[in-house]
């Protein structure tokens, strides 16, 4: 039997890199969690997320994946270190592929990074970009508004266009000459942010190059998946399987089932 990608996320933004992977890597087998009974993870002290990444990563290994891959930007930039230091297999974030895709995008050298509270106060987007072009501007903007918006599946909607336009204001005019979406959440809203930027602006989602990053190195270490059958994939989540059940399918485009999770360990919700 074929070992799987493990994917993960504080709740549905992974399914952005879900839906990369399988359309770069269709052979490739995928089991999902997204936490969406404590989403979001950007307001919440590094302690948490640590302990909530390392619970999920926990949980996964019971499936023996060959890799796994943090689908979240904040569970990136808090725990990613700590997650490698403790399993034995390849740990893939998404906050180098963003920057990567970025740079490669720049033009002007002028880039803007939108995320969550957490990931913002990390400043890890501003230190991978700089690691590779030290001359580059770095626009950062936390908007706290919009992961709840596209957890209740309320995104191409008035309201989310609303949420939108409120929280980019401070960086609607600045001339900008790409944008990374610096949560995984954000590219349900790409149509709300293109429409309410002043000027074009590109928008860099780290998906394309995270599913990039994840074929490269399992073509390295040889572990490519070869079955001529096209993989059932397995999606988990925390909290209500349905409304999950229901974004995904939409974002994805097909039918999936998903199983919902609960907690055993006391007080960590």
């Amino acid at each position: 039997m074929e070992q799987a990608i493990a994917i993960l996320d504080s709740g549905v933004g992974g399914l952005t890199v879900v839906k990369e992977v399988m359309r770069q890597l269709p052979q490739e087998k995928i089991i999902y969690f997204g936490d969406t009974a404590r989403t979001p993870y950007g307001p919440r002290p590094y302690e948490e997320i640590n302990l909530f990444t390392r619970q999920i990563v926990d949980y996964l290994l019971q499936f023996r994946p060959k890799m796994i891959v943090i689908a979240c930007n904040t569970a990136t930039a808090v725990a990613i270190d700590r997650i490698r230091s403790v399993v034995n297999i390849p740990v893939v974030g998404v906050i180098h592929p963003g920057a990567r895709a970025a740079i490669k995008m720049s033009r002007r050298g002028i880039v803007g990074v939108i995320g969550t509270e957490g990931t913002i106060r990390s400043k890890a987007y501003e230190h991978a970009l700089k690691e590779i072009s030290p001359y580059i501007e770095v626009v950062s903007l936390a908007c706290p508004t919009l992961v709840p918006l596209v957890e209740e599946g309320k995104f191409n909607t008035d309201e989310s266009r609303a949420a939108v336009r409120e929280a980019l204001t401070p960086i609607r005019t600045y001339p900008l000459d790409c944008l990374i979406l610096g949560c995984t959440h954000y590219p349900f809203l790409s149509k709300d942010i293109e429409a309410v930027m002043e000027r074009p602006v590109a928008l860099i989602s780290s998906a394309e190059e995270t599913a990039r990053e994840v074929s490269t190195i399992l073509y390295h270490r040889g572990q490519l998946a070869r079955s001529k059958q096209l993989p059932v994939h397995q999606f988990f989540c925390s909290g209500d399987a349905r409304m999950f059940q229901q974004i995904a399918q939409t974002w994805l485009g097909e039918h999936i089932m998903v199983s919902p999770v609960v907690w055993q360990v006391p007080n960590i919700i």
